[in-house]
């Protein structure tokens, strides 16, 4: 059911927990109210080809296709190419689908044709249905890159999926940051919001690299009173993934407060779990106590609702 309402709607989102709550707003909200601007520091190559886990997970949420068991890649996948690389002697260290090939392959053709990552994204995303505004933060080369305790500096795919993740960090950067561009279609976007929601993504691994791009931390401190984060933790632990192990090694606070800190200077409102309530700050900003696991459609579609409604009375 689409909200009656004129609102527009921004989403910050990276990674499966963001793409569960995007999915409850793309049902929530119609097209023309509801954008995403979404992490690609940890785009990489293989094989040739340019490939973007966090767009692809969100797309192919949104599209209805995603493996529902893992949150990422297709369902139905088969993987008979990386059989026949295996049999060539390759170390197959990364999941790479027959099917989602035919997205990586298109991707990197257009982009040595010359189309914007932010074109390519969009192309994608019609051709699978997807009605929402999907943004990759810039259109330049952005990375990820891990300093670990066992193996010095990693990029970031090496981190999470050929070593799951293990290995102690000492420090996260964001190479390329620097000289990054915010896209135009993603300022335009945060200009034009009534509501920006940080969505509970990993804050270091999905929504840092976001931040770190200039031009966008300054246009949400110009948007002021309208953005929302929802924690990506329930009871004090992360849902799925590497956010906890990975910020309490770079000594950072997980708490409501601690994600009141991290975001400092952009928040208007924080949405944390019923198993947080205890450690619900008193405010600044206001705190909405609510269930945020996303176990079912339903769960993500009644959370976007919780989140939107609340956040237009903030």
């Amino acid at each position: 059911m689409v909200l009656d309402s004129k609102t527009r709607v921004v989403a910050l989102v990276g990674g499966v927990g963001g793409a569960k709550l995007v999915y409850g707003l793309s049902k929530i909200l119609a097209p023309g109210q509801f954008s995403m601007i979404g992490n690609v520091a940890d785009d990489f190559e293989l094989y040739g080809l340019h490939i973007s886990p966090d767009l692809d997970t969100v797309m192919y949420t949104l599209a209805g296709i995603a493996n529902p068991a893992t949150g990422w890649g297709l369902q139905g996948e088969t993987w008979r190419m990386l059989d026949m690389l295996r049999g060539y002697g390759e170390d197959i260290w990364f999941g790479l689908g027959d099917g989602d090939m035919a997205t990586h392959v298109l991707r990197t053709f257009w982009l040595a044709r010359g189309m914007t990552l932010t074109a390519i994204t969009g192309r994608l995303a019609a051709a699978l249905g997807v009605q929402h505004r999907l943004l990759p933060v810039t259109d330049d080369p952005l990375a990820t890159m891990v300093d670990t305790v066992e193996h010095g500096t990693l990029a970031f795919q090496e981190y999470f999926v050929r070593y799951q993740w293990k290995p102690v960090v000492r420090r996260v950067w964001f190479e390329g940051a620097d000289d990054a561009r915010l896209t135009g279609a993603a300022a335009a976007a945060l200009a034009e919001a009534d509501i920006i929601v940080i969505s509970p993504s990993n804050p270091v691994l999905s929504i840092a690299p976001l931040l770190a791009v200039p031009g966008m931390r300054a246009a949400l401190e110009a948007r002021r009173g309208v953005c929302v984060a929802v924690s990506p933790f329930v009871g004090g632990k992360a849902v799925k993934g590497p956010a906890e192990k990975l910020m309490k090694e770079l000594g950072m606070d997980i708490s409501p407060q601690g994600l009141i800190q991290y975001y400092a200077g952009l928040l208007d409102g924080l949405v944390i779990d019923e198993l947080d309530a205890d450690d619900a700050p008193d405010g600044p900003p206001p705190v909405l106590v609510t269930r945020t696991l996303m176990q079912s459609e339903d769960d993500r579609i009644r959370l976007a609702t919780e989140v939107v409604n609340w956040s237009e009375s903030v």
